[in-house]
């Protein structure tokens, strides 16, 4: 059995008009207007399929299909319709859309199961206004404290709890682990491997390790023209050295270590003074948590040996640690089975992108689906899919969530 895939086709194109990019991608930033429209327009695609829908105390919002049994633990799906500023149409509502496709795939073929089946859609996954990536989820699998995650601040200084009781979704269920017996997330790889390997499936395994960092550099601020080179406590001189031999070491960790630096800022703001203070973010990741500790040990001695040569203090914070996780087998292999029986060519392989995924797998057997994407292109408006793909992928799921909801 295949979903509909010009239903599901038309459904992405829709929530595509629901906070329009500039660029033709999409701009629903978490508790936003927006995000508020394209939740409203899948509860009312959801409510036609015959589903109930609640939000928990972060704002998760829940869609659920009876089962035969309704003591039977449920199968989820899921994942999220909030954006990045600049993002494009399929990063995380092709996951949403594609389980409610397998719902109303399920209703067009008048079949029942006997577990309930919950589709979720997670809050603040992409973690781009409130920063804090996988918020939601990070909150439902205990991993975040829900106090605190209420207290995330945006740029304008607006509290995740403001806008919950803005938007009225702050429900009544427990931002709390449930007792299901499977889960799966269908999501576009965001990366170039099915594509240059000409596959049509991922069979993902695990996700990949990362931490985020930021580093703060103090110097000694002087004038850029009297100031003789080699006497300066410069930290942007600090932290060239730190980004090239960071990178360097991120290459020892082939072919699964990354470092990538980002959001840099100085102080004072002036093109003629060597700056005060020099901050910016690090990434690293690895799929082994034993080389992330290891890429973690020797970033933080490249960092303490730049430093200590120039004169410059220097702060390390961790600000998120997302540990590598490894999928259960049996969700695996319903995803493998699926994809086999359908005639999709496929392989096992690893998501270098964290996913809500990664926390639910804290707390029940789960896998997750990948399609191709042009270029590996993603956090980009240019970010496409084809109808073909975005069907294959939702098949593949429909006929994993087929395999365990009546085990």
């Amino acid at each position: 059995m295949q979903v509909n895939g010009e239903r599901l086709w038309s459904r992405l194109m829709d929530m595509a008009k629901v906070g329009p990019g500039v660029a033709g991608g999409s701009n629903r930033q978490s508790l936003s207007d927006e995000d508020r429209d394209g939740r409203e327009l899948f509860i009312s695609w959801a409510t036609a399929a015959g589903c109930s829908h609640e939000y928990d105390e972060i704002g998760n919002l829940f869609v659920r299909r009876e089962g035969t049994d309704p003591s039977a633990a449920p199968i989820l799906m899921g994942s999220h319709l909030d954006t990045q500023p600049t993002g494009g149409r399929f990063d995380g509502v092709y996951g949403v859309l594609g389980g409610l496709e397998v719902i109303e795939s399920l209703n067009d073929n008048n079949i029942t199961t006997t577990r309930p089946i919950e589709l979720c859609v997670w809050t603040n996954e992409e973690g781009s206004r409130f920063q804090f990536s996988m918020m939601g989820s990070g909150v439902w699998a205990n991993h975040l404290e829900l106090a605190t995650a209420r207290a995330l601040t945006d740029v304008d200084g607006i509290t995740v709890a403001e806008e919950l009781d803005r938007l009225g979704w702050k429900g009544e269920r427990p931002a709390k682990p449930s007792d299901y017996s499977a889960a799966f997330e269908l999501h576009i790889e965001q990366g170039p491997i099915l594509e240059a390997d000409q596959l049509e499936i991922g069979v993902v395994t695990g996700v990949q390790g990362f931490r985020w960092y930021t580093i703060a550099l103090e110097g000694h601020p002087v004038h850029a023209g009297p100031t003789p080179m080699e006497g300066r406590q410069d930290p942007a001189k600090a932290i060239g050295q730190i980004i090239t031999k960071v990178y360097e070491m991120a290459a020892d960790f082939a072919p699964w270590g990354r470092s990538t630096f980002a959001m840099f800022s100085s102080y004072p703001v002036s093109p003629n003074t060597v700056p005060e203070r020099l901050q910016c973010s690090l990434d690293i990741r690895h799929p082994e948590l034993e080389s992330l500790d290891a890429m973690e040990e020797k970033m933080r001695a490249i960092v303490a040996e730049e430093c200590d040569r120039l004169g410059v203090k220097q702060t390390i914070t961790l600000d998120m640690d997302s540990p590598p996780v490894r999928f259960a087998d049996n969700c695996i292999d319903a995803v493998e089975a699926s994809a086999k029986g359908l005639g999709y060519s496929h392989n096992k392989m690893i998501s270098g992108a964290g996913h809500d995924a990664c926390y639910v797998a804290l707390h029940c057997p789960t896998s997750m689906i990948f399609v191709p994407c042009e270029g590996g292109l993603s956090h980009n408006e240019a970010e496409l899919i084809t109808s073909e793909q975005a069907a294959r992928g939702a098949s593949v799921l429909l006929g994993a969530v087929l395999q365990v909801a009546n085990a």
